[in-house]
Parts: structure tokens; C-alpha cells; sequence
């Protein structure tokens, strides 16, 4: 049986960004790291964007093996025995703790039917499948608007492939997007050789030897070389359930990311935590939080206290456009826009009860900390005080 001072369940971003505030207070500590996936820990945005752009594979490795820590890849925490503080993972193999580490990220959610043969896209694995189905496909079905769809179907048009997206909504970004813009990025993509079904979705799914084929409920048929859904995650949280810690949207942590119990701590995808700028809870799947909040619980774990008060942001690349976004970013509440140049450059923001919840900065660069400093405002702000606020 293993013996660490610190335990991670998780190999991803999370996971890697622990070790490295861990090592930042205690250099020798025993330090042990299970991960589900076969690799060690990645930066996973490359899988959408700099991978399809030529970046080299070899630049996405996070080194996390020369941190000092043991990594258990291929392996599933499936048992965790808080009071005894030991987990067992898929082969039998036992780990003992002083200090645990729950990065254990989330899954996939899956189409009702969920037949066989579709992408659930997240993983290297998944990037590695869909580069070698482009090298002899031509044509591509990606299912859902949202942060993965919108760049697989961008990165793969980008790499002379047809691309077909299916979407549930009005549009690319419906969920985000005020309702102009939507309707830019529709036109956008569509000049880009994507074809656009809304306010659809997948009915049946079949295959014919190699090729796929799509009818959806409206009646369009399709045959493919390939399916990829982005339909969302769902956190990781069965391990903790059954250990008994508080879990509702993900694992609920206190500011010092501590779960209900004491010496658990939880980061990343999984993890609900409070942000006082919003004063509400957040449960954030993007990279920054990864870094930002894995490192955090690493020196919290280490005995540096460190509250996580901090405000994640995340950003897109789409075609030659880009955007960051900060706080709530959700279509459903009030915008204001503030177009340098409609739908080319310009600010987005979003309010409620007089506060501004969240801005997107589209096409517009070096704002994040002024955007912070914007919704940690206490307001009223009245949406003429904003026409111009941004860039600062």
C-alpha cells in the first residue's frame, strides 16, 4: 500500500497545477497523483484550437514528471474511506493520505440513444480518433452550439473538411450571445463553408461500413465520415457521494477549497466554491479556474493559506475572431453592447439587479482585470454608465 503526504484523484490540468503549489511550499514531500487517462497531465485547449492550427503535440505535456510525483495513469479511484483515509482504485491497488485531492473533473453527457461511434469529445484520445478519421473523411456532423462544437466545427472547416452542425437553439453561442450576434455567427460560419441546422436535433443515428448516417427530427438526412457531440459535462462527484461529503452541483468547498471534510479538499471542474465579487457559487470548466484554483488547493493542502476569491475567465478562438469572457456570461440576462465595430470589435456586457454579472470582450484584448474590477462594482450602474467603460 502507498503512503502519500498528498493525494490527487485526477490527472488533468487540475491535477498537474496541485503539484505545482504543493511543490511551491513543500519541495520533498511524498506526493501521488491517480489518473484515469493513459497520459500524463495536458493542456487541453489544443485539442480544439492550437492542434488544428499546426502547434507541435509535443508542446501540450505538462512536465508533470519532473515535479517529483508518482503518477498512477490508467487507473480509476473507484473507493474512497475518508475515516481510514485510504482509496482504492480499479485494480486493486490502495493509496493511504494526510492531505487529498479531489480533481476528479467531469464527464461527458451523452445523447439519449447514445449509439455507437460518436464522438463525446474531450480527451486526447478523442483528438488523436478525430485527426485520423479527417485523414481520409470529408464530412463531419458536430452536435451543439456551445464552447466545444463551435471550435471543433471551426477547426475542422479550417482543415478543408464539410461540417454540418446541428443545433438545438437559434444559433453558434446562443446560450452566450446576445441575439445580433448569434445571427453574425451564423452568417459567419456559413461563409466558412459550415452548414447551420437550428432549432434541431439528432433522431436517429446509423452506420453503413464506415460511414455514419444522421436524420434528424426535422427530417434532414446526412451521411458522414464522422459525429462529434459538445453537449456539455457532468462533474465527477459519484466518489465523494459515497464517501458522504456535501455535494450539490459538485462538491461543495469552503474559500480555503476544503471540502465538508477537512483534510478533502476539492479544485476544477468539480468543485462548487463561493466568489465574492459575484456573491454566489460558481461550478467553472474552464482552464483558468484549472490552473488558478488546482494551485490554490496545492498551498492550501501544504499549510499556506491562500482563500480562492478569484474570478475565472475564458476565452475562445473561432475562425480568425476571438473572445474572453468574464463572470456570467448567460444570453438570459439583460446586455449591454458596445460595438467599435458591430460584431468585429466590442464589449458585451451583462446585468442584473443593477450589477454587472459578466462581460465578453470580442475581438478585445488586455481587459480581464479591468472587467473584474467592473463586476466586483457594487453598483447601481445604469446601462448608459457602461457605453465606453471598456477598454479602460
Amino acid at each position: 500500500m502507498a503512503h502519500y503526504r498528498y493525494l490527487i484523484i485526477g490527472g488533468g490540468m487540475t491535477g498537474d497545477a496541485a503539484i505545482r503549489g504543493i511543490r511551491d511550499v513543500d519541495a520533498t514531500a511524498p506526493v501521488g497523483l491517480i489518473g484515469a487517462e493513459s497520459q500524463p497531465p495536458y493542456n487541453r485547449p489544443p485539442l480544439t484550437k492550437g492542434l488544428w492550427k499546426g502547434q507541435a503535440e509535443e508542446e501540450i505535456w505538462r512536465q508533470t514528471d519532473s515535479l517529483g510525483a508518482e503518477l498512477h495513469l490508467g487507473r480509476r479511484a473507484v473507493q474512497l474511506d475518508p475515516k481510514n483515509r485510504r482509496v482504492t482504485d480499479d485494480r486493486g491497488g490502495a493509496y493511504t493520505y494526510e492531505k487529498l485531492l479531489l480533481a476528479t473533473g467531469g464527464t461527458p453527457r451523452r445523447l439519449p440513444a447514445d449509439p455507437q461511434g460518436i464522438s463525446y469529445y474531450r480527451t486526447y484520445r478523442d483528438y488523436r480518433d478525430l485527426r485520423e478519421r479527417t485523414e481520409e473523411g470529408e464530412r463531419f456532423a458536430v452536435i451543439g452550439g456551445g464552447f466545444i462544437g463551435s471550435e471543433v466545427a471551426a477547426a475542422l472547416a479550417m482543415n478543408g473538411k464539410r461540417v454540418t452542425m446541428i443545433l438545438r437553439g437559434d444559433g453558434v453561442g446562443d446560450h452566450l450571445f446576445p441575439p445580433d450576434l448569434v445571427k453574425f455567427l451564423n452568417g459567419y460560419y456559413a461563409d466558412k463553408g459550415v452548414e447551420i441546422l437550428t432549432v434541431d436535433e439528432v433522431a436517429v443515428v446509423s452506420r453503413t461500413g464506415v460511414k455514419q448516417g444522421i436524420t434528424t427530427k426535422h427530417g434532414r438526412t446526412l451521411e458522414v465520415d464522422g459525429i462529434i457531440a459538445g453537449i456539455g459535462i457532468a462533474p465527477n462527484t459519484q466518489l465523494a457521494e459515497a464517501a458522504g461529503l456535501k455535494v450539490e452541483n459538485g462538491i461543495i468547498v469552503d474559500e480555503f477549497l476544503r471540502t465538508s471534510q477537512p483534510e478533502i479538499h476539492a479544485a476544477g471542474d468539480v468543485a462548487n466554491f463561493y466568489n465574492p465579487s459575484l456573491g454566489a457559487r460558481l461550478r467553472v470548466e474552464h482552464e483558468d479556474n484549472a490552473n488558478d484554483m488546482g494551485r490554490a488547493a496545492g498551498k492550501n493542502m501544504a499549510g499556506e493559506p491562500e482563500p480562492y476569491h478569484h474570478l475565472p475567465f475564458f476565452y475562445s478562438d473561432l475562425f480568425d475572431l476571438g473572445y474572453e469572457a468574464v463572470g456570467d456570461v448567460n444570453s438570459k440576462l439583460s446586455m449591454v453592447e458596445d460595438w467599435k465595430e458591430p460584431y468585429r470589435e466590442g464589449v458585451v456586457y451583462y446585468l442584473k439587479d443593477g450589477r454587472v454579472k459578466g462581460v465578453l470582450l470580442w475581438n478585445v484584448w488586455e481587459q480581464v482585470d479591468n472587467a473584474r474590477k467592473l463586476i466586483a462594482e457594487r453598483g447601481p450602474l445604469k446601462p448608459d454608465n457602461l457605453k465606453g467603460r471598456l477598454p479602460a
